[in-house]
């Protein structure tokens, strides 16, 4: 097994630079409806560009490292979903005309990546520094765990984000959208248009993502690496699946339990890790191969049960859980 080398990681962050780009350049030369083909197709060429990359990758540097990254992927793509639920508050929420939507998911993306790659450096030095991190991070996942089973039947208050709210004090805010732009002239000043407050919001839900989600995958693999790619193919994928999925979205009831599920088990993992390094190599540690297993089963089982359960009633409406109580809980049309 080969040591990842700086060429290893300069490549690789091309791909990943190479394919937002092209995402981005569409996003601005052809503002469009993205339809239910369009989707299909990117987000099938997505997934087939990161299962071929951990097929390389596990053929290159081993079996173990290539289950890592692959359960990685799985996890971060299972969060990802739960992003999918809060954009489409976001965009019903600030009314984002269906051609500017495809915009605003690539740009949302790539603040996700940026606010990840902050987080993995961030946490990679930790943990090579001090191993009770690992702990740390177990019990951050395990209470995440717990809010978010509490208010699993409830989506964050969008327009009371502290971002958000401070943009609009900040910021005098147009009532209109101005074709793609985020910020106009307007009465002989600067002002910014709902799309700005969008990118808004969409970055500070990002940030509360990559703080469970950083810790999540650390509970696969300490790779770094492994970490960055398993994000990044995850998030990458995201602006597809969002149009090919969000008519599906009201239909998981059961997700934000089962990701409560999914991070609960990661929190237990790293903290029996922290336990054998730390205090006693006798404690046992979860293996990978049985992580995959569990996140898989888990993700199949509510997937199954959520259409079950809406099939019969098509009146329930999924959502994408909270950490904390809305104040300003309503229902999504």
């Amino acid at each position: 097994m080969g040591e990842i080398t700086a060429l290893t990681w300069g490549v690789t962050i091309a791909l990943v630079v190479l394919l937002l780009a092209v995402d981005l350049v569409l996003a601005a030369m052809k503002p469009h409806r993205v339809g239910f083909g369009e989707a299909t197709a990117w987000s099938v060429f997505y997934i087939v560009v990161a299962v071929l990359f951990g097929v390389w990758f596990a053929m290159t540097y081993g079996g173990d490292l290539g289950t890592e990254y692959f359960t990685g992927y799985i996890v971060e793509k299972s969060l990802s979903v739960d992003n999918l639920f809060v954009f489409v508050i976001i965009m019903s929420t600030f009314a984002v005309p269906e051609e500017h939507q495809h915009k605003v998911l690539t740009f949302g993306i790539v603040l996700a990546l940026i606010m990840r790659v902050i987080f993995i450096a961030v946490g990679a030095a930790l943990l090579s520094l001090f191993s009770f991190v690992f702990l740390l991070f177990g019990l951050l996942l395990i209470y995440t765990a717990v809010q978010l089973f509490r208010h699993r039947n409830e989506d964050p208050d969008v327009e009371n984000n502290v971002m958000v709210r401070t943009a609009r004090r900040i910021l005098p805010i147009s009532d209109e959208y101005v074709g793609g732009k985020l910020l106009i002239r307007q009465n002989g000043r600067r002002a910014a248009t709902p799309l700005f407050v969008v990118l808004v919001a969409i970055g500070g839900i990002d940030l509360l993502f990559a703080l469970d989600s950083i810790p999540a995958v650390f509970g696969v693999t300490s790779e770094p690496f492994i970490v960055f790619t398993a994000n990044a193919f995850a998030l990458l994928g995201l602006r597809a699946l969002f149009f090919l999925v969000k008519g599906l979205l009201d239909r998981l009831v059961y997700l934000s339990a089962g990701l409560a599920l999914i991070l609960a088990f990661i929190g237990v993992k790293l903290v029996l890790h922290w336990l054998h390094v730390d205090i006693s190599g006798s404690i046992p540690e979860i293996p990978t191969p049985l992580s995959l297993g569990v996140i898989v089963g888990v993700l199949v089982i509510v997937t199954v049960a959520s259409l079950i359960k809406t099939r019969g009633h098509p009146e329930i409406k999924a959502h994408s859980g909270a950490l904390r109580a809305n104040p300003h809980r309503h229902e999504r049309e």
